[in-house]
C-alpha cells in the first residue's frame, strides 16, 4: 500500500482526520497482511483503535484505491467473525 493509495473520502473530513486515519491504516495493513486470521477485537487492540474503525479499514482495502485486496471472513461463534487480508500482488 502506498502513500498514493491512502485517499480517504468524506464532505467531514479535516487534515488531522486523514493523517490520523493514514497511519491506522498502515498500522491495520502492517498487522494484517500476514495473511493471519483476526477478530476485529485483536485487530483494534494490536493497533489500539476501536473494532468499528478496524472494520472500516478492512473494508477500505477492498476499494481499487486501497489496493483492491481481498478480505477474508469466517464465521468461529454466532456473531464472532475471523478476518484475513490476501495482498495482492
Amino acid at each position: 500500500m502506498t502513500r498514493a493509495a491512502l485517499n480517504f473520502d468524506g464532505h467531514a473530513l479535516e487534515p488531522a482526520d486523514i493523517e490520523r486515519l493514514g497511519k491506522q491504516s498502515r498500522a491495520v495493513f502492517d498487522l494484517m497482511c500476514d495473511g493471519g486470521w483476526r477478530t476485529l477485537r485483536a485487530i483494534s487492540e494490536a493497533v489500539t483503535c476501536s473494532e468499528s474503525s478496524a472494520s472500516a479499514r478492512l473494508r477500505d482495502f477492498r476499494k481499487d484505491r486501497f489496493g483492491a485486496h481481498t478480505i477474508n471472513r469466517r464465521k468461529i461463534a454466532e456473531g464472532l467473525f475471523e478476518y484475513q487480508l490476501v495482498v495482492k500482488k
